[in-house]
């Protein structure tokens, strides 16, 4: 028996050891550093930013005079049968058979230029500019998001691993309990109700163990789901000792905090740029009422021979006016519509600016709710655990009932689930705030 016993604990260290060694360590910085490089939002994002930046590129090409190039080149053959024809004295003439081939050759170069069209092309270059500091604003906020939710999977990961790590020694606690009442029983100490009601408790034990387990796993899967890396792989999650940004919790600092949350919140200054995006289309819109200026020049040379291409050579340039008279109300329409998008773009920002002073009002209240609640939690917890002690050594000196002891347990166990929960719904309320506030650091 006692061969089998150290066989068995030879097999299970040796399978603790090749389980650990196949396993990766992942910190928080390390998983939001992945998130930051493999979120397909993220990565789509950033190839959508491609089209914006070569947008402001082709808004500067409108200024710039265009150039093209060209060339032709001709055959053509006369074949006549002949016949008679009178010449001008009325004689007959007869004309022979003849074949007559010709050639040319030709080049050109040509362009135009646009001098004025109601500045709507330098109007246009600033409206990309301002859409690709819109997108890139959006982009940083994007970043902030994933960084907020990598954390909150983390921390829920820290948070179920220490609660299956507790309910593990719950089950083992009252298993040896189990045994314990066992032998009392034969000593006639207790009576046999006592141990029907610790092999419930022994079995409510284990299913909470495996529930325990169950939330573990499922949670590592959200994370590396999250972070596109192999589900079925060997991870171990560091836990942070601490998570400590520098916020403003008084009441008092509530109105700098709300000013400085809206110059620093990306989306608050992607919203802005947008606004003022729909000012520059209202300056476009508008470009139909004045009329249009371009210039245009050609250089052109032919011949029926290749050598001679260059012997006669033709330059021309000009200018053009147009002015639209009646374009079917389009002007009109493209008016209203920027008109429209203004007002529109206004009401978003006022809605973002309000929303955004609510995120930091309320995220304050959690926070402060939450870091009060860890230190409640933990008071109750050490309050458990002593009142837990109590009950069992007075159960063991007969002078507690096995159920006072148990309800004694049971409360133990509820304030040691609470206090891990606290914990790590503090860490996540930090960064929540420092998200709202925009304070969330991209860099990693």
């Amino acid at each position: 028996m006692k061969n089998y016993k150290y066989y068995l604990l030879f097999i299970t260290t040796f399978l603790l050891f090749t389980t650990s060694f196949g396993q990766k360590k992942l910190t928080l910085n390390e998983a939001i550093s992945i998130a930051l490089n493999s979120n397909t939002n993220l990565v789509k994002s950033q190839n959508t930013l491609l089209t914006t930046e070569a947008s402001v590129k082709n808004a500067y090409g409108d200024l710039l005079p265009s150039l093209g190039i060209g060339g032709s080149w001709g055959w053509s053959r006369t074949n006549d049968d002949g016949g008679t024809q009178l010449d001008f004295f009325g004689r007959e003439q007869i004309i022979p058979a003849s074949q007559i081939d010709s050639r040319s050759y030709s080049l050109s170069a040509s362009g135009n230029v646009t001098l004025f069209n109601g500045l709507s092309n330098y109007a246009n270059i600033k409206q990309k500019e301002t859409n690709l500091n819109s997108a890139l604003f959006d982009l940083d906020k994007l970043k902030q998001d994933i960084i907020l939710q990598t954390a909150s999977l983390y921390f829920s990961i820290i948070s179920y691993e220490r609660l299956l790590k507790f309910q593990e020694e719950n089950y083992t606690y009252n298993k040896n309990l189990t045994d314990k009442i066992r032998e009392m029983l034969d000593l006639n100490m207790i009576t046999v109700s006592d141990v029907y009601a610790q092999d419930v408790q022994t079995a409510n034990s284990e299913l909470a163990f495996l529930q325990a387990k169950n939330n573990y796993e499922k949670a590592k899967i959200n994370l590396l789901k999250y972070l596109t890396l192999d589900i079925t792989g060997e991870y171990t999650f560091e836990a942070p000792q601490s998570v400590n940004f520098n916020y403003f919790d008084s009441r008092d600092d509530q109105t700098k905090l709300f000013e400085a949350a809206l110059k620093s919140r990306k989306d608050f200054q992607s919203q802005k740029l947008k606004l003022e995006s729909a000012q520059y289309q209202l300056t476009i819109s508008r470009s139909g009422l004045f009329p249009t200026v371009s210039g245009n020049y050609r250089y052109s040379t032919s011949a029926i021979r290749p050598g001679d291409l260059f012997n006669r050579r033709i330059f021309s340039m000009g200018l053009s006016l147009n002015f639209s008279i009646f374009s079917g109300w389009n002007t009109e329409f493209a008016i209203q519509s920027a008109e429209v998008q203004i007002k529109n773009a206004t009401e978003d920002l006022n809605a973002l600016e309000k929303e955004i002073r609510a995120q930091v009002k309320n995220t304050l209240l959690d926070l402060e709710t939450a870091k009060t609640q860890v230190e409640v939690t933990n008071k109750s917890l050490i309050s458990a655990r002593l009142n837990w002690n109590m009950k069992r050594e007075n159960y063991e000196l007969g002078s507690a009932t096995f159920i006072e002891m148990q309800q004694s347990y049971r409360d133990y166990l509820q304030a040691q689930n609470n206090d891990i929960q606290a914990q790590y719904s503090y860490f996540t309320k930090q960064f929540e705030l420092m998200n709202v506030l925009g304070r969330l650091n991209t860099e990693f």
